[in-house]
């Protein structure tokens, strides 16, 4: 049962713990819920589980221990291009061995619709051409992917998952090698694809961003929940001190209304040092 017949939440972790061969648990007991229409940041330090829970969440890994589900349905009982039409996946790194067109790089967002050996159609050109569009490479169409620089070839990628045109999208640091007016634009787009009421999870480490843009966050610490909420909720000095181990300033943006972090160089850390000790400002 899949999204068409379901009233089921699009995505959901329950008791999810995983680790990588002969090493510790990257993710001890998991849960979390992905509702329809909203963005969801997945925040932490490094190595907190992060990516991992993404590439569980897609499919691509396989928990040893709870359950995901997509639209109520256990993720391992789908097949790949079942699951292909309902979640596209941005991954923080794409290496392209192999002389692709932009054209020809997005039009693999359409493969899990094709069958067998057959041809894009006049649709999934369209679907293309828009993505292309919304991501502002259109006019990269017929450049060599390997010409491109990082900016331009994660615009790219974000472009193929577009085309894939599934209610549920995983990105993993969408912004990375990306100026700032592009990050803005990705951002302001996840916004609106959110408003067409599809899902939005993404992996981010600027607490800036998380706290404009997103409905909800899940902060990660060493492979757990460490919380989880509305961003202002979430990203406060106590819970932000204590999971990334480092002094901060945090306030609200007079203009946007939402929460605001600054870190902190050594002088000002060590003037907070000097004027509480060990007690932390409140």
């Amino acid at each position: 049962m899949l999204q068409s017949e379901s009233k089921s939440a699009p995505l959901v972790a329950r008791s999810v713990h995983f680790a990588y061969p002969r090493h510790e648990p990257v993710l001890r007991d998991v849960s979390l819920k992905v509702e329809s229409g909203q963005v969801l940041g997945i925040l932490g330090p490094n190595g907190s589980g992060k990516s991992t829970l993404l590439r569980l969440l897609s499919g691509w890994l396989k928990p040893q221990q709870g359950e995901i589900e997509l639209w109520g349905t256990p993720l391992a009982r789908l097949k790949a291009h079942e699951i292909a039409r309902q979640l596209a996946v941005v991954p923080q790194e794409t290496h392209v061995d192999f002389p692709f067109t932009v054209m020809e790089m997005v039009l693999m967002g359409r493969a899990p619709y094709l069958g067998g050996l057959a041809l894009e159609s006049a649709t999934d050109v369209a679907c293309a051409h828009e993505a292309m569009e919304r991501m502002g490479v259109a006019h990269l169409a017929s450049r060599m992917v390997q010409e491109l620089s990082g900016g331009e070839r994660q615009r790219v990628v974000l472009a193929r998952a577009l085309a894939q045109d599934t209610p549920v999208l995983l990105l993993d640091e969408p912004g990375a090698f990306l100026d700032l007016h592009h990050v803005v634009a990705i951002y302001d787009l996840l916004r609106d694809l959110a408003a067409e009421g599809r899902s939005i999870v993404t992996v981010l480490h600027d607490l800036n961003l998380a706290a404009l843009y997103c409905d909800r966050v899940v902060l990660f610490c060493r492979g757990q929940v460490f919380c989880a909420g509305a961003p202002a909720e979430v990203i406060t000095y106590a819970n932000v001190t204590e999971v990334y181990e480092t002094e901060v300033y945090v306030d609200l943006n007079d203009l946007t209304g939402a929460v605001n972090v600054l870190p902190l160089s050594r002088p000002y850390r060590e003037q907070l040092r000097q004027q509480f000790g060990e007690r932390k400002p409140s």
